[in-house]
């Protein structure tokens, strides 16, 4: 690149020697004279052949695709099918194509494609297949036929009885998902009448105010000549069934029709209307129009129209749309924070007027008490029996390896949790698909070692001589559990044939993964724990001949005494878990994760002190068994939560079938587990310190 400069061909002038160009060919004493450098830039002809290539790769277009979300204008963008079912019941998701629906043409015979997310995707049951309609971005497609259909006996059934139970599909476009209705069902309407002939405003009204949904919602539902309104709230939500039926948690919408007197009809174009921001996407809008009668023998044209539509919505902010400010940020919502915060002073208290008031009446009077004042100190203990079981209070409890395993267990769940909700408010993992699962998973999987660290240590300091069985305990207790329902699951899921049904190859990652993540380190956990978190430090010294446990009332007993426990915690979290049940059984997104991480700290603030006083009611009432009561005590929460969900099944939910009983009451089972397990490990530890305080400053003979 300009080696060798070329001279001209004039005689020199006097004293002036000719520079002749040296020309290279192919002889070899050319070749090794090396070639002269500019001054001043060494390496120039590395430099310049890098900014070539540099140069050739930038002008070769770059391929566009959702996985950076960046498209050039005709580049095509593909539309996932997803899943199909009743919308009443969440879980019950088919594939797409399990109805008859007919499939796009495609120029070559090929499968469709199909896109395969993370773990917590598929756990999900989703299932993304390429649809194979034709988009290109930002080129407006006219309305455009994707198939003609014939209905059969048959597919005229199948899809009649999809109607009326109201199935929805989804369709995912550039990670955004789009929802929509089959059909509708039209009173009045003959056979071979189209339904947009007579469905006017006074029908829309109607169905509007019997399915309790809002005027402005109701075009989602009806399709036809009816669009989609501006919600009130400032979002067009024609695409999201949470905000459409916002109203169902009321009991109100989709109710029961009679058949007798309806027509089921099937929409056959939708139209697209899809948001850009520069090279980006950033929301899709459905609306399912033309509703045709579902009549065997009818022929039945399938339509489609894509409008692109400029929009100034930053793309960090298009997951957006899909969330109910109005619902999770409802002044109730803030009430039962407040309400929490509230139950949390007047808990802490009573812990500390415990603390220093009673124990402290307790301490002076031991202090005064001389050896020869048998009656004083006879009464004494009557009034303040605690100090009588000193001997006991630290002896092993009954089923030691077990304990164990749930303490380490319900440690580590406690820390995972935490460490979910931070990730989850620093990344907003809410809008992924599956992304807060697989974030739970893994992490459990990582934090395997916090468990057999205090499960090990904890039977160590116990004496306890089967580590090997606790270790076991620890690493298989609670996932052996979920395992046990997630198969019941699973297996009614594979007899409807449904997408929630777990496919063998994720079960291997999962058995893998507990296999040569979790086991090992909680291994690794136990013998560390063992070794150096397993020396015994109690501040008193257990007797030989357990003391025998007097007569108490029934509300000292430690089943009474764990039952009532709860109540307190649940009261606290009460509202917010009406939130959580709503977000997963009712088609909304949790996303106020500050909220939960607030309400995850009062529930163990208030669970530590309820369980304290637990523990001191039963101590004083001469009963040196509090171990286990002070766990269950705390786990009880769960089973308040369990109750909750029965209510909340029967009274907010229209989930109906024996598929969606099944998987609603076995999903809440082991969410309770987890809950359960959780509190009762930070009951113990908060019971544990309080009584290794109490009798650490008692003398004792």
């Amino acid at each position: 690149l300009g080696r060798h400069r070329e001279t001209a061909r004039t005689s020199p002038k006097p004293g002036e020697r000719r520079l002749r160009p040296r020309v290279c060919g192919a002889s070899a004493m050319c070749a090794r004279q090396p070639p002269r450098r500019r001054a001043g830039l060494p390496g120039a002809a590395p430099v310049a052949g890098a900014l070539f290539v540099l140069l050739l790769a930038c002008a070769v277009p770059a391929r566009a695709d959702e996985y950076d979300h960046k498209y050039a204008v005709g580049d095509r963008v593909i539309l996932w099918e997803n899943k199909v079912g009743p919308y009443n019941n969440p879980q019950e998701t088919y594939n797409y194509h399990e109805l008859p629906f007919c499939r796009v043409e495609t120029a070559t015979d090929e499968k469709p494609t199909h896109k395969w997310g993370g773990l917590g995707e598929i756990l999900q049951g989703n299932e993304l297949i390429d649809s194979g309609v034709e988009f290109k971005f930002r080129v407006d497609q006219p309305k455009t036929t994707l198939c003609v259909d014939v209905l059969t006996q048959k597919s005229a059934k199948v899809f009649k009885r999809a109607v009326r139970k109201h199935y929805w599909y989804e369709f995912v476009m550039d990670d955004l998902p789009i929802w929509g209705f089959v059909g509708e069902n039209v009173e009045g309407a003959a056979d071979g009448v189209d339904a947009t002939e007579v469905r006017d405003d006074a029908h829309i009204a109607a169905d509007a105010a019997e399915n309790d949904l809002s005027a402005d919602d109701s075009g989602v539902l009806r399709g036809g000549r009816h669009e989609k309104k501006p919600s009130p709230h400032g979002k067009v939500s024609s695409d999201m069934l949470g905000h459409a039926l916002r109203d169902k948690r009321h009991g109100g919408a989709l109710g029961k029709r009679r058949d007798d007197k309806t027509q089921a009809l099937i929409y056959t174009h939708k139209r697209f209307d899809v948001s850009f921001n520069g090279d980006r996407v950033v929301s899709v809008n459905l609306v399912a129009e033309n509703p045709k009668p579902l009549v065997a023998g009818a022929s039945l044209e399938f339509t489609y129209s894509v409008t692109w539509l400029p929009s100034e919505t930053p793309f960090r902010k298009r997951f957006e749309r899909y969330l109910d400010y109005n619902f999770f940020e409802h002044q109730i919502h803030w009430f039962s924070i407040f309400n929490s915060f509230m139950m949390v002073i007047f808990l802490a208290g009573l812990v500390s007027m415990i603390l220093m008031r009673t124990l402290r009446n307790d301490y002076a009077k031991y202090a005064q008490h001389s050896a020869d004042d048998v009656e004083d100190r006879g009464g004494d203990e009557q009034e303040s029996g605690w100090k009588l079981v000193h001997g006991d209070v630290f002896r092993a409890p009954r089923h030691l390896p077990t304990l164990a395993a749930l303490l380490g267990t319900g440690t580590q769940m406690s820390l995972l949790v935490l460490f979910v909700i931070l990730i989850t408010i620093f990344g907003a993992a809410y809008e992924g698909r599956g992304t807060i699962i697989t974030v739970f998973i893994v992490c459990y999987a990582l934090t395997s070692f916090v468990s057999g660290y205090v499960s090990g240590g904890f039977n160590a300091r116990n004496s306890g001589k089967r580590w090997i069985k606790t270790m076991l305990l620890t690493a298989g207790l609670f996932p052996g559990a979920c395992f046990g329902v997630a198969f019941f699951l699973n297996t009614v899921a594979i007899f409807y044939h449904s997408l929630a049904a777990v496919p063998f190859g994720t079960m291997v990652v999962i058995f893998f993964m507990w296999s040569f993540i979790s086991f090992p380190l909680v291994l690794f956990g136990t013998v560390v724990g063992r070794n150096w978190n397993g020396v015994p430090d109690t501040p008193c010294r257990v007797k030989t001949i357990p003391r025998p446990i007097p007569d108490s009332p029934w509300y000292l007993r430690p089943f009474a005494v764990a039952c009532l426990s709860g109540a307190l915690p649940f009261g606290s979290i009460f509202i917010e878990t009406y939130f959580v049940f709503t977000s997963i059984w009712n088609y909304k997104v949790y996303y106020v994760y500050g909220f939960f991480l607030l309400v995850f700290l009062i529930l163990m603030i208030v669970t530590l002190c309820v369980t304290i006083v637990g523990t001191y009611f039963l101590l004083n009432a001469e009963n040196h068994k509090w171990q286990w009561t002070a766990f269950c005590g705390a786990a009880s929460v769960s089973g308040y939560v369990y109750a909750y969900s029965v209510y909340y099944f029967l009274f907010k939910t229209k989930m109906t079938g024996f598929f969606q009983t099944c998987f609603y009451f076995g999903y809440t089972a082991m969410f309770c587990l987890a809950l359960g397990v959780m509190c009762g490990a930070t009951g113990y530890v908060g019971s544990n310190a309080f009584v290794r305080r109490i009798y650490r400053n008692v003398k004792v003979d």
